[in-house]
């Protein structure tokens, strides 16, 4: 059928891609046409705006987590790694064996302060190097030989969301492109920022471009209420006033710590802004992109941890100052690891297994699950020993009371870090 509207979006994709430009589209209410696919609704608690949040982080490319959380005392670490192999200059230890990457000097505070939780060697069971494929098993918790059209967090705004005041988004993104993890199978709202906007002038085009939109034919008046056009014009409707809302946040905000001036810091402060508007959204994402370091990793490398470590610990600073910490958890994930063995220049390729960082005032501090098995050949591969799915299950369970077999598809004793 001819798309009587060919400026606007018809499929979830092109809504995506919208969303992606920088228009803070609150999608899905109301009425819903063709194209979304609705199922029946889980009795679901109100989403109240001081219940707790979940903000993920992505480190984009795949981490190299040997040299992140370093195995300083493990004699396989220099033997597969001769040249990128820390020094003992280069480190901040948590214990006897492990240590933190001196760039993680902000991160190794927050551990010291009882802050930070490491999950240690997180994987899945036949892992793929794909950074498409990887990152779409880690966003939608599927099985690797398996494909879901869901993501994770969107079968949580299925299960758990139903109940968001009117005009609140279930999940808020800043980053270049929506998360596969916001797909749901119901029709959700959600909003859509790029990195570095803080309201006012930069985000004028967006709210132009909204409201041109609602003067379209077809969009202008009231016809159609029961169809697509009406569907589209109350969407368009709620993605501007929303827009308007949220710039207005982020342009009166007034930081109580001082971020970095980058734009994954800027990403943060735009959160807490969020945040401390006492806005009900439950799910925050945003991405720190650089890490598929192939070749001179060394000072590429220690440029994004001390990026991420500068940016998570203003964050929590903010957060803490404003009395909002307690509310608030911080996970990070890469969609893999790097090989245990240096490359030929001097970089790491597409591995496995990596750690990942919990933050926040309420989690278990320290090391959690097991250090990886360094014994292994040049190219060889880490054997995972954390699945990411028992990491997502607790996050659900524990964190954001939702029954996390409902939303993973299957059950993960919980770990200890919450």
């Amino acid at each position: 059928m001819k798309n009587p509207h060919p400026f606007l979006p018809t499929t979830r994709r092109e809504f995506l891609d919208l969303g992606a430009k920088g228009i803070g589209l609150l999608a899905f209410s109301r009425f819903a046409p063709s194209f979304v696919v609705e199922s029946v609704a889980a009795e679901a608690p109100r989403a109240e705006k001081d219940r707790t949040i979940l903000v993920l982080v992505q480190l984009a490319g795949g981490n190299d987590g040997l040299n992140t959380v370093v195995p300083f005392a493990d004699p396989h670490y220099r033997r597969l790694r001769p040249t990128l192999a820390l020094g003992q200059d280069e480190l901040l230890k948590v214990n006897d064996t492990v240590a933190f990457h001196r760039a993680c000097a902000p991160l190794h505070a927050l551990l010291s302060d009882g802050k930070l939780g490491i999950v240690q060697n997180v994987g899945y069971p036949n892992p793929n190097r794909s950074h498409f494929r990887s990152t779409e098993i880690w966003e939608t918790a599927s099985d690797s030989q398996q494909t879901l059209a869901t993501g994770w967090l969107g079968r949580y705004f299925d299960n758990a969301c139903g109940g968001l005041p009117a005009g609140t988004p279930c999940g808020v993104n800043i980053s270049n492109e929506v998360p596969q993890s916001f797909l749901s199978e119901r029709a959700r709202p959600t909003f859509s920022l790029l990195p570095n906007q803080r309201g006012g002038r930069e985000n004028r085009a967006s709210l132009a471009l909204l409201e041109a939109m609602l003067q379209q034919p077809g969009l202008a008046g009231h016809g159609d209420h029961d169809g697509n056009g009406g569907y589209l014009r109350h969407t368009m409707m709620d993605a501007l006033v929303t827009e308007k809302r949220f710039q207005k946040i982020l342009s009166d905000y007034r930081a109580t710590a001082e971020y970095p001036g980058n734009p994954f810091a800027s990403s943060l402060r735009n959160v807490a802004a969020f945040i401390a508007s006492g806005n009900a959204t439950r799910v925050y994402y945003v991405s720190l992109g650089g890490f598929d370091t192939h070749s001179n990793q060394p000072n590429q490398h220690a440029n994004l941890l001390r990026t991420l470590s500068e940016g998570l610990a203003a964050f929590q600073r903010d957060l803490e100052s404003k009395q909002l910490d307690g509310q608030v958890l911080t996970m990070t994930f890469s969609e893999f690891g790097r090989r245990p063995s240096e490359n030929e220049s001097r970089g790491t390729d597409h591995g496995t297994a990596a750690p990942l960082f919990v933050l926040g005032s309420r989690v278990k501090a320290g090391l959690h699950g097991h250090a990886p098995n360094l014994a292994v050949d040049h190219n060889e591969d880490l054997k995972f020993s954390t699945d990411f799915r028992a990491v997502y299950s607790t996050i659900l369970q524990r964190w954001l009371g939702c029954d996390s077999p409902a939303v993973i598809g299957s059950t993960h004793a919980p770990l200890g870090f919450i």
